[in-house]
């Protein structure tokens, strides 16, 4: 059964789409709700005409979207999990945690619009943040363990050091070298 959706219906569609629903799905939630009306060829030329004298707002809409998200576009979050000593998580880090981070950052976002994969051990990750039907931010998060990010740091900063001393010791045995011959 077609229907025109009159508001944003998460995993559906957005106001005003005209989607294809199962018979039962629209007569007995969507339509009785008041989220959806049939689309009757009628019901059609009124929302073609509402679009019609709509599209300057529209627009405004989704101006108003790219700017949350050109201002999203540099943010990397770290988010902190319970873990095992083989590094998995406790559970799973969700849209909630996501949605959490970015509230401490000053973006208040609502965590159904947030799209992140099943993550259940420490690493990179990526989530999508779907601000309007055309417009989505990436934001890339990793994961730490909560029991040891101080000693993650730790070795980060020995090696450096290490790794900056080894190219001069090289360096000296390859001048040497040809000297001995």
């Amino acid at each position: 059964m077609k229907i025109i959706l009159k508001e944003d219906v998460i995993n559906l569609g957005y106001k005003d789409d005209v989607v294809e629903v199962k018979n039962g799905y629209a007569r007995n939630y969507l339509i009785p709700t008041g989220k959806a009306i049939m689309a009757s060829p009628s019901a059609l030329k009124v929302l073609a005409e509402n679009l019609r004298q709509r599209a300057h707002k529209i627009a405004k809409i989704k101006g108003d979207a790219e700017a949350v998200a050109e201002t999203m576009k540099g943010i990397a979050l770290t988010i902190t999990a319970k873990t095992d000593n083989r590094g998995t998580i406790y559970g799973s880090v969700g849209s909630n945690q996501i949605a959490e981070e970015l509230a401490k950052l000053g973006h208040e976002v609502d965590r159904k619009i947030i799209k992140v994969e099943n993550v259940k051990e420490l690493g990179n990750y990526t989530a999508t943040v779907q601000l309007h039907k055309e417009v989505a931010v990436e934001i890339p998060f990793k994961v730490i363990s909560e029991n040891a990010p101080k000693q993650e740091e730790a070795p980060v900063e020995e090696a450096a050091p290490v790794v900056e001393e080894a190219p001069a010791v090289e360096e000296a045995p390859a001048e040497e070298a040809p000297a001995a011959e």
